[in-house]
């Protein structure tokens, strides 16, 4: 099912369109900065546009019905998208007409309630702030495996969503019996990922990371042909080109997250060892795992190698990708 339910917020598409207009509204936006980050636009969805877009209206108005700045326009459009009857379809389809039937009920229950003014604004909601921070941004730590091995990983990021802090840890291929130095880590590599570029230029990739020329040249001659693992994973051939040699591509880092509340728990078994900063353009999120122990650390870091060939990440330089004094 392209959604998780019937509901107005129920899967991803709506639940991330609720919760962005919601951080700006509790971090003290106005109406306008809202709608400037999160135009109330039609995207082109592909495959069921009609319907994801349904799903991103109904959320988009639900929000702003809820801060009390629901306007005609949106109100309208949803009028509209539920005219057209694109999700009680696409139920009715895939499942069967009880939850066609769910999905209209719920809808024309929505519509009634946001065409009368809501007597109830949500309230801004604060959040606390953690202060005590584990480690710092560009902190860079070591840690020992049970084999004695130690292995590193770079603080690239923290980030302090609602009432959630997480520590973003880029990683590196270092893995020896002897304990790391930002000397020795300059010669090692960080794990990061190629996303393909189908219909952008180049030019449009330069625009948002004007240093990817480095990282393309590197990746054009010293890229590893794909191991038989990772053509088992691909989904089509053009999945397979972002590999087998494009032109341009966009980068990012899988980064492996550590709630501020599960550090706590493992924060003794890190060292800071100095600090590593990536470089802004390359300091792009790329994909994301939570680690919420230490001994998933050890299960991750003791085959990076299964890791990075299964899952067709890539390994570049920390000498390209971080600040090197």
């Amino acid at each position: 099912m392209a959604t998780d339910g019937v509901q107005i917020i129920d899967g991803d598409l709506a639940h991330d369109t609720y919760e962005n207009i919601m951080e700006l509204y509790d971090s003290g936006a106005n109406a306008e900065t809202i709608k400037k980050e999160y135009p109330f636009i039609k995207d082109d969805y592909g495959i069921n546009s009609d319907f994801y877009h349904e799903i991103f209206v109904t959320a988009y108005a639900l929000a702003f019905w809820e801060i009390g700045e629901l306007t005609d326009e949106i109100l309208n459009e949803v009028k509209r998208v539920i005219d057209l009857k694109a999700g009680v379809k696409l139920w009715t389809e895939e499942c069967d007409e009880k939850e066609g039937k769910k999905r209209l009920k719920v809808l024309d229950k929505f519509l009634q309630n946001i065409s009368e003014p809501n007597q109830k604004i949500r309230k801004r909601k604060k959040y606390r702030v953690v202060k005590n921070l584990h480690f710092e941004q560009n902190d860079v730590l070591t840690f020992c495996l049970p084999d004695d091995n130690y292995c590193a990983v770079i603080c690239a990021n923290i980030t302090q969503d609602k009432s959630q802090t997480t520590y973003e840890l880029a990683i590196t291929t270092y893995k020896r019996k002897d304990k790391p130095t930002i000397n020795l880590l300059k010669n090692e590599f960080i794990v990061g990922h190629i996303m393909g570029g189908h219909g952008r230029s180049k030019k449009e990739f330069l625009e948002k990371q004007p240093e990817i020329d480095i990282l393309w040249e590197y990746h054009k001659n010293n890229a590893q042909p794909m191991t038989q693992a990772q053509k088992d994973r691909t989904y089509d051939d053009s999945f397979i080109e972002v590999f087998e040699g494009r032109e341009h591509f966009a980068f990012g880092i899988p980064f492996e997250f550590v709630t501020h509340k599960d550090m706590t728990y493992m924060k003794d078994r890190f060292e800071v060892i100095g600090k590593l900063k990536i470089k802004e353009n390359f300091n792009r999120l790329g994909g994301i795992s939570y680690l919420s122990t230490f001994e998933e650390f050890e299960d991750f870091f003791s085959d990076i190698d299964h890791y990075i060939e299964v899952f067709m990440k890539v390994k570049f330089p920390v000498k390209l990708l971080c600040e090197i004094d």
